[in-house]
């Protein structure tokens, strides 16, 4: 995924079941980060990160998802324990993220497996066909420092 590119629809379930697409939101700007993994360290920073920010974000015209792998008990898991107001979605066979390209051979701890890259996508607003293009894709994230970094592209974009 480059910026320019036709954002990917998907069809994602939240922590209670509901169902998200992209013409579920109707913002002018859709932020999706996507993370690792539910309930790790970086991406509990992460998670937090954007709910603490999720007005300033709104009144900068952006909804806030972010999406990941696990399920929607694992999702409402994470949710509850870190009091998290952002909406989390489960794509557990990673097709939404393979589609965006943030999914791939990752190592750590001396171990190779197949994972989710932290990265963040902000998408532009629908144009008439309901498409979405990808404005900003942020490909080093660093999980304490990336929301002020989202909040200044949107400023920029706006």
């Amino acid at each position: 995924m480059k910026e320019g590119d036709i954002a990917p629809d998907f069809s994602l379930t939240d922590k209670d079941g509901s169902h998200y697409s992209l013409a579920s939101f109707t913002e002018p700007y859709l932020v999706i980060f996507f993370y690792p993994k539910d309930n790790t360290p970086g991406c509990t920073i992460e998670a937090k990160a954007f709910s603490d920010a999720i007005e300033r974000l709104a009144s900068l015209g952006a909804a806030v998802i972010g999406i990941s792998g696990g399920t929607d008990k694992t999702k409402a898991s994470f949710c509850k324990k870190q009091e998290l107001r952002v909406t989390l979605l489960s794509d557990t066979d990673f097709t939404t993220a393979k589609s965006y390209g943030v999914f791939g051979p990752k190592t750590f701890m001396g171990r190779s497996y197949e994972g989710i890259f932290r990265q963040t996508v902000i998408l532009g607003k629908p144009d008439l066909d309901g498409r979405r293009l990808v404005l900003k894709h942020f490909t080093e994230v660093s999980p304490a420092k990336h929301v002020p970094e989202v909040e200044e592209a949107l400023t920029k974009l706006a």
